[in-house]
């Protein structure tokens, strides 16, 4: 296996939660149990954006400079940025895109045989400009303007669903469900909620037993994904369609123990990866029918978190190998056309040819400590928006973004 592909499994072993998808589980029970079963199968829960919408003034950044302190912040770009912050503190946003929260993950022992990977969010105070820990919440997806968030509480799977107000810390309203939610993600428009509901929590993993004689055993978790809730966050109104993760080849019971739901950028589908499938993911209008992909999804990648661009033309891709630095992928959402941006790992967009993305610095070699940055299609130039994460394999305790559209 060369470097570029051992990047390219590293990065997709993150991307799991966020994101998008996807892609969120970096502590080690998580990934020793993905590398046990394939390298390519992460873990995705692709949180998007959601409801109401408050503007925040931000001052700007020169892009044109390789390296930006705080003394740099201008006011032309509206972009706001911490290089020398790692987590962050202080509000970090470029255009209309922001950080709205990020989380760690620590490894919590529950049994001899099992343990939970739980998150700590620290979410963005849009009065105050500064991220404050609320480590009530097990699960968070905010919405554009970063002013409400969709909640989940501690013990998953939940049984009702919270509208979080950030500036007050208050929920203002709780949707009851009857089957249990372990994920939470908005259509763009933030006008729908998809909630993927699953038997037990999707976050309890196995513990590894040793053998007197060497060796391991492992008893895998009774956790299956069920269907899905569509919710209308101005009414409240919910509806519940089951979808059988089955037990045949490329079930979900086969692969990943959370493979969370996303809306597509129009809120008419429902859709998830599926690593064993023909295509890589599957969809569903939104009673559960199964269909076909619609147009200009099909070069999508459920562990990527950036998805689709704002327009729908381009698709942030997979990691490209060495371009500069590092690269990855922009592909035409409906020619299969690519062509190659700075970045690591791509998160978010940008308007339609920006986007922020994790990379290393360009005398790092290791692949593991880097940062949040802001890249341009067609350009070779990238603006640092915070500081370095620890350059360890990935594990407990790195921060992982949670980003939010105005």
């Amino acid at each position: 296996m060369n470097v570029d592909e051992l990047v390219r499994d590293a990065l997709r072993e993150q991307a799991a939660e966020q994101h998008p998808a996807a892609a969120g589980f970096a502590d080690r029970v998580l990934a020793v149990r993905r590398r046990r079963r394939t390298r390519r199968i992460a873990a995705a829960a692709l949180t998007t954006a959601a409801v109401v919408a408050v503007g925040i003034a931000v001052p700007l950044l020169d892009s044109g400079k390789k390296d930006v302190r705080p003394s740099d912040v201008v006011d032309q770009k509206k972009t706001r940025a911490h290089p020398d912050q790692s987590p962050p503190r202080d509000l970090i946003s470029a255009g209309g895109t922001t950080l709205a929260a990020y989380y760690s993950s620590q490894t919590v022992k529950k049994t001899r045989t099992t343990a939970v990977s739980e998150r700590t969010y620290y979410l963005l105070n849009p009065k105050t400009g500064k991220y404050e820990k609320s480590p009530k919440w097990s699960w968070v997806a905010v919405a554009p303007g970063s002013a409400t968030a969709a909640v989940l509480e501690r013990d998953l799977p939940a049984s009702r669903i919270g509208l979080l107000d950030l500036a007050s810390g208050e929920v203002k309203r709780w949707v009851q469900v009857d089957h249990g939610v372990g994920g939470l993600g908005f259509s763009r428009d933030g006008r729908k909620l998809v909630a993927t509901t699953y038997s037990e929590n999707p976050d309890l993993q196995p513990i590894p037993k040793k053998l007197k004689g060497g060796g391991e055993v492992t008893v895998e978790t009774g956790s299956r994904r069920t269907g899905f809730y569509v919710v209308d966050v101005a009414s409240g109104k919910a509806r519940w369609s089951q979808v059988d993760a089955g037990g045949g080849p490329g079930s979900l019971d086969m692969i990943n123990s959370r493979q969370d739901f996303a809306l597509t950028d129009d809120g008419r589908h429902v859709w998830a990866g599926n690593p064993s499938g023909e295509i890589g993911k599957e969809f569903w209008d939104l009673t559960g029918r199964k269909v076909s992909a619609p147009a200009g999804y099909k070069y999508l990648e459920w562990f990527v978190d950036a998805g689709k661009s704002p327009n729908g033309r381009l698709v942030a891709g997979d990691f490209a190998g060495e371009g500069w630095k590092t690269a990855s992928w922009i592909v035409d959402a409906y020619t299969g056309k690519k062509t190659k941006v700075r970045g690591q790992q791509l998160l978010a967009w940008v308007g339609n040819d920006r986007l922020i993305a994790w990379d290393i610095d360009k005398d790092v070699k290791n692949e593991f400590h880097n940062r949040l940055v802001l890249v341009t299609i067609g350009s070779n130039k990238e603006v640092p928006l915070s500081g370095f994460r620890l350059g360890n394999d990935g594990g407990a305790g790195r921060w992982e973004p949670v980003f939010a559209q105005r």
